[in-house]
């Protein structure tokens, strides 16, 4: 879905300007998205795979919730509205723990030029908490150990998105000194 986003600087400043998100992937224009990783207190974490139809990592495993923020929306509000729309539930954005901004500039075959900041986030959440995916965006959602996430991270054959290893491991380490 094509949204309206705000336009940043290559330090993650507003310029002041928004753009259609199709704009900034052709343009190569820097934009914020968020990352919504979930995690129980018994060390497991789910994991999204991408849906099919999705022009970049199709059916690839990775991040709980990620999306876009659309255009003068804060970092929180854009993950509630994202968790809401791609796995089904509403989250307390007061107990959404930001653990970093990070810059990512990645030009893909396909012509998409992602040159994002991504706020990023941890959720403690039950397990057991009833999760209803977007068929559209999602093609499946799974919880797994900390130690099976640590497995498929450090085995390219594993499903995950192979260029996200580092960032991968930081999750790990974070998610585990939590416990």
């Amino acid at each position: 879905m094509d949204e309206l986003i705000d336009i940043l600087d290559e330090n993650g400043n507003s310029t002041g300007e928004t753009a259609l998100k199709s704009k900034a992937h052709i343009g190569g224009l820097f934009h914020p998205t968020i990352h919504v990783w979930f995690y129980t207190k018994d060390g497991k974490i789910l994991l999204q795979q991408r849906g099919k139809n999705k022009e970049t990592y199709p059916l690839k495993w990775d991040v709980s919730v990620a999306g876009h923020i659309a255009a003068g929306e804060s970092p929180e509000i854009g993950a509630f509205r994202e968790v809401e729309e791609e796995i089904g539930i509403q989250i307390q954005t007061d107990k959404l723990e930001k653990i970093g901004i990070r810059k990512k500039e990645k030009k893909h075959d396909n012509g998409i030029w992602d040159r994002e900041f991504t706020h990023i986030f941890l959720y403690l959440i039950d397990e057991n908490t009833q999760l209803t995916k977007q068929d559209s965006e999602v093609e499946a959602l799974k919880w797994v150990s900390l130690n099976e996430f640590k497995f498929l991270v450090e085995n390219e054959d594993g499903g995950l998105i192979s260029s996200a290893k580092e960032r991968h491991l930081e999750i790990i380490r974070t998610i585990t000194s939590k416990l």
